[in-house]
């Protein structure tokens, strides 16, 4: 379970990096706090909610899919 987690944060740390925006500017684009985007990334943020996921996939302009696999 925990390795699912961690694929989420590490997908959005890599799509992030695509897009060489920060953590603070993704949370802009996403309209989330900045610390939603950090725990997420560590790992510290056991189930980010569908709404959150979604929200960040959008900003970053991929599909829920392809940040849960």
């Amino acid at each position: 379970m925990s390795n699912e987690k961690s694929t989420i944060g590490d997908n959005i740390k890599k799509y992030r990096n695509k897009l060489g925006i920060s953590q603070d500017q993704l949370s802009k684009k996403a309209d989330l706090a900045f610390h939603t985007i950090a725990k997420i990334e560590a790992g510290s943020t056991p189930n980010p909610t569908i709404d959150t996921v979604k929200k960040i996939a959008d900003a970053l302009g991929v599909s829920l899919d392809v940040l849960m696999k």
